[in-house]
């Protein structure tokens, strides 16, 4: 068994639900262990054992691939299969430009919000405090994805629900490049109640304000780590 097979064995299996088309269904769950950090850059996915542990389709399974194919986060290399993609530092700064169009505003609007999704906010936030009192690096990184996810909610529109969950996926992606998760995601895990804070009192200005400030930390923060591994990539040194 290959690390890549073991990996989709370990892979939860929830109950196929949500959207219309069973490929749509089998593409929101592929796309929620992505946005979970159950799926790396760079691992291969086999039809064979997806198509099993799901009991769907080859056919549909494709189907799925070809949606998340158009969303970036899968690529498939011909004669080696299907891959979750692997992003660049032009990708990071695409994500953040496209999160600034669905966050910012949403939050700028928050004060016509109803008040339980700016509850929601709050409870990723603390989901995101019970992670980390737990050391569970990763959860607070997902609970981060949540967090966010919530903040473009308050726009009240499907569409930028549907578009968010998109790019918070490809931006999970974007995290795997970052070695030590708890330095990375602790400092944001404070800001976020910052922004939390701020839009339940009220205060949508104050909530736009910190952060814009944090997305463009965050961005920076990760261009740097993509642009140090890309540099190391395209070292002469063949073991480097």
């Amino acid at each position: 068994m290959t690390a890549a097979e073991d990996h989709i064995d370990r892979l939860p299996a929830p109950a196929l639900a949500r959207p219309t088309s069973q490929a749509e269904r089998v593409a929101d769950l592929l796309r929620t262990f992505v946005i979970d950090g159950e799926l790396a850059p760079g691992v291969r996915l086999s039809e064979e054992k997806l198509s099993r542990k799901y009991e769907v389709s080859r056919n549909t399974l494709r189907e799925a691939f070809r949606l998340l194919s158009h969303e970036r986060l899968l690529v498939h290399h011909m004669h080696r299969g299907v891959f979750v993609s692997r992003p660049t530092s032009d990708d990071v700064r695409d994500l953040f430009n496209a999160r600034r169009s669905l966050e910012l505003p949403a939050v700028r609007g928050a004060a016509q919000a109803p008040a339980d999704l700016v509850r929601a906010v709050g409870t990723a936030v603390d989901e995101g405090e019970r992670a980390r009192a737990r050391e569970d690096w990763w959860r607070m990184g997902s609970a981060n994805m949540r967090f966010h996810e919530a903040l473009a909610a308050l726009a009240r529109s499907a569409r930028v629900n549907e578009f968010m969950r998109q790019v918070l996926a490809e931006t999970r992606l974007v995290f795997h490049v970052m070695a030590a998760p708890r330095e990375f995601h602790d400092p944001y895990l404070k800001w976020n109640r910052r922004i939390h804070l701020a839009l339940a009192d009220g205060n949508a200005d104050t909530a736009a304000t910190e952060l814009g400030a944090y997305l463009d930390t965050s961005e920076e923060q990760l261009v740097t780590a993509f642009t140090e591994m890309e540099a190391g990539s395209r070292s002469p040194n063949p073991q480097a």
